[in-house]
């Protein structure tokens, strides 16, 4: 544990999200259902599984949303998937 490194986890503590985030209404259904959030949210799955346990809360917080995304959860995962290109370039 001595030469172990201590990392940062995506999910900040004044981030929150919630169902009243999610589509409301038939425009907002009609238009995520352009938005591919269930296939990003197998795609962090993976990672999380395969490279990257320390986003294990975060895909599980995403992944509340899957039936009903919304604007910001979608925004949210493209920002973590961005978050995760960019730590691993950093490598």
């Amino acid at each position: 544990m001595e030469n172990a490194k201590a990392v940062s986890t995506p999910l900040t503590t004044h981030f929150k999200l919630s169902a009243k985030q999610s589509s409301s209404n038939e425009i907002e259904k009609t238009d995520m259902q352009r938005v591919s959030y269930a296939s990003v949210v197998g795609s962090l799955m993976y990672v999380m599984v395969c490279t990257r346990p320390d986003i294990a809360h975060v895909v599980g917080t995403v992944s509340k949303f899957l039936s009903n995304p919304g604007r910001e959860h979608s925004d949210w995962c493209f920002n973590l998937t961005v978050q995760i290109v960019e730590k691993s370039s950093e490598q």
